[in-house]
């Protein structure tokens, strides 16, 4: 794995939901992988939100959740990451948009954009879904310079469907026993 030096670390912001299985350690799980990587440290975690499924509807309630992270890696890099998360976790891509034990997006990388058949940055459709928006609004900084909090606050304001998103719990993913701050 190649990894950029420490000062060109950037800041990334990832999306998870989950709908099968025990959808809470799911995502703590999801967590505390993405902070074991060397080259990966959680800043931030959002509180988790029950959401209603979106595009195939016959299916379970999701829990959702968005994270800072600090990371050398590409986005490329980035993204081979969550996805291996996603493998491990037991990730089974059967219907679009159906039940999964976990999914992990990419949505923002600062100061980088992208246009491939693997990644899209930002995120094409994040400013589109409550589903992301509600937990990216918990960990998005007033200050944080490429208008990524702009975006989301004025994207919230005009989205319709946000009563089907509602607060589900803190979160209580242990940060101080992860790598992150150190």
């Amino acid at each position: 794995m190649i990894a950029h030096s420490t000062s060109d670390s950037s800041e990334a912001y990832i999306a998870l939901g989950a709908n099968l299985g025990d959808r809470e350690q799911t995502l703590l799980e999801a967590l505390t992988l993405l902070d074991a990587h060397p080259h990966i440290s959680i800043l931030r975690c959002s509180a988790l939100y029950e959401t209603d499924p979106v595009g195939y509807v016959d299916q379970p309630a999701f829990l959702n959740m968005a994270i800072a992270v600090t990371t050398q890696l590409t986005p490329e890099q980035l993204l081979t990451e969550l996805l291996d998360v996603e493998n491990r976790l037991g990730r089974v891509r059967d219907i679009r948009w159906g039940p999964r034990t976990v999914d992990l997006d990419l949505l923002w990388v600062a100061g980088e954009t992208r246009e491939t058949e693997v990644l899209q940055l930002p995120h094409p459709r994040m400013g589109e879904r409550a589903f992301v928006l509600v937990p990216l609004s918990d960990v998005v900084m007033k200050n944080e310079p490429s208008g990524l909090y702009d975006f989301v606050h004025a994207s919230l304001s005009v989205l319709d469907g946000k009563d089907g998103i509602q607060l589900w719990k803190t979160c209580n993913w242990p940060i101080e026993s992860g790598h992150s701050g150190s």
